[in-house]
Parts: structure tokens; C-alpha cells; sequence
């Protein structure tokens, strides 16, 4: 009987898909170049001079038409790099115009699709940058607009239970009011009742004064003859009053 020998193979558990690297929270990582990246010709036209590269990291897309790329072909590190501008940009995709591929490729050699190109790009590294930063501000903004939409939300959650308080606290002051207006009302009766005492009182105290003053008037004397005298010396006859009945 043959013995079977069974070897096991220890592995890391990987993920199936995605990057290895830690999570950086979509923010620069210090130890990452962002000048240097590979990616892999999906189609190009027959002159050899625009391709179109596939590309695993999507931060090619902060491309903008115009930045220069430099590259090599994978298993051709001696050579030298060949200059590309790029052209368009798509998701995991940037279309890119060669000048001429003599530095980093032989002109006897047929250029295939699917060929790997590892690529130097100061551009890249500049608009990573940029693009992180402004990230750090669209944070804040979120950040900012959240703040501002958990106030709406608890307003809007405790909008019947803040009724019900506003108007109670409205109640409460319209029945202080109330308390302190028929407080104002009845000071202001008590306080006709004590100045109609009071009038009544200063009327009379003014009536004696007017009689006091009216008494102790002292009467003028510039009158230098008594008239009632000086009208029985005149010489006339006055007759008597009352006088005799005369006969009809």
C-alpha cells in the first residue's frame, strides 16, 4: 500500500480584490510616490503615436490635457524614457499622444497592445496634491452642511413638542398681563375713589375760605359825606312814608 503525503501551504488571507496598502483616508500617504505608476496600453492607433492606457489606481484621473508623462516599457528599463502628453481622461483610463517611442522602444520592433508601461508624471504627483487638499476643504464644507442640517432635523423632530412650549410660554405671559392689568385697573379705580374724597374735600375747604375771605374784608373809606344824610338837607319837602292814602 502506497502511503499519500499531503503538504499544507500556509498563505496569507488576502483580499480578493483591492489594494494591500492601509487605509490612508483618501488623503496623501507620505510613503507613496505618486510620480511613478504602471499601466497597460488597451488600444492605440496604427501610427503607434496615441494609445490609450488602462490603468489600475484611478488617481490618473486628476489628469488634465496638456500634462506631460515620461515612460518605459516594463522590461525595458535600460532604455531611455519616451514623452507623452495626455489627451483625454476617462475612469481607470487616459488617452495619451507619443512623440516618438526611438528613446524607450526599436523602431524594428511591432508595438502590441497589452503591453505594460511604467510611467514618471511630476504632473500626477502636483494634482494629487491639489486634489487633496481641496478634499480637506470639501470635508470642512460637509462637515459644515452636516452641523447645519442636525440643527434643521432636531427642529424638525422636536417642532410639536417646542409648539407646545412656545405657546406655553406665551400663555404664561399673556396671563401675567392679564394678572397685571387688573392690578393697573383697580389701583387706578381705588385711586378715582380717593381723588373724588379729595375734591370733595378741597371744594369745601375752598367754599369756607371764600366766606372767611368775604368776611374779614376790610370795606373801603374815600367817601367824604354820609349820602343818607346829605339827602334830608337839601331844603325839600320829603314826605313821609308810608304816606296817606288819598281819597278817589
Amino acid at each position: 500500500m502506497t502511503g499519500l503525503a499531503q503538504a499544507v501551504v500556509l498563505v496569507p488571507n488576502l483580499p480578493d480584490e483591492g489594494v494591500l496598502g492601509p487605509e490612508n483616508r483618501s488623503s496623501i500617504d507620505p510613503n507613496v510616490d505618486y510620480e511613478r505608476f504602471s499601466g497597460r496600453v488597451s488600444d492605440k492607433d496604427d501610427d503607434s503615436r496615441i494609445f490609450k492606457v488602462q490603468v489600475e489606481n484611478n488617481n490618473t484621473k486628476f489628469f488634465r490635457a496638456g500634462d506631460q508623462v515620461l515612460f518605459k516599457l516594463n522590461l525595458k528599463e535600460g532604455k531611455e524614457f519616451c514623452k507623452g502628453f495626455v489627451r483625454s481622461v476617462e475612469d481607470f483610463h487616459f488617452t495619451i499622444f507619443v512623440e516618438s517611442l526611438a528613446p524607450c522602444y526599436s523602431s524594428t520592433e511591432y508595438f502590441r497592445r497589452g503591453t505594460v508601461l511604467n510611467f514618471y508624471s511630476k504632473n500626477l504627483s502636483q494634482r494629487v496634491f491639489e486634489a487633496s487638499k481641496y478634499r480637506e476643504q470639501l470635508i470642512l464644507r460637509k462637515e459644515d452642511f452636516l452641523k447645519q442640517l442636525n440643527g434643521i432635523n432636531h427642529f424638525l423632530w422636536t417642532f410639536d413638542q417646542q409648539k407646545v412650549k412656545t405657546a406655553s410660554d406665551y400663555d404664561e405671559q399673556i396671563n401675567r398681563l392679564q394678572r397685571e392689568k387688573r392690578k393697573a385697573l383697580d389701583d387706578m379705580i381705588s385711586l378715582k375713589q380717593e381723588r373724588l374724597v379729595l375734591q370733595n374735600e378741597l371744594m369745601r375747604k375752598l367754599n369756607e375760605l371764600d366766606e372767611s375771605l368775604s368776611f374779614y374784608r376790610v370795606e373801603r373809606q374815600e367817601l367824604m359825606t354820609d349820602r343818607w344824610n346829605s339827602d334830608h338837607d337839601l331844603g325839600i319837602p320829603v314826605g313821609q312814608r308810608p304816606q296817606e292814602i288819598k281819597p278817589q
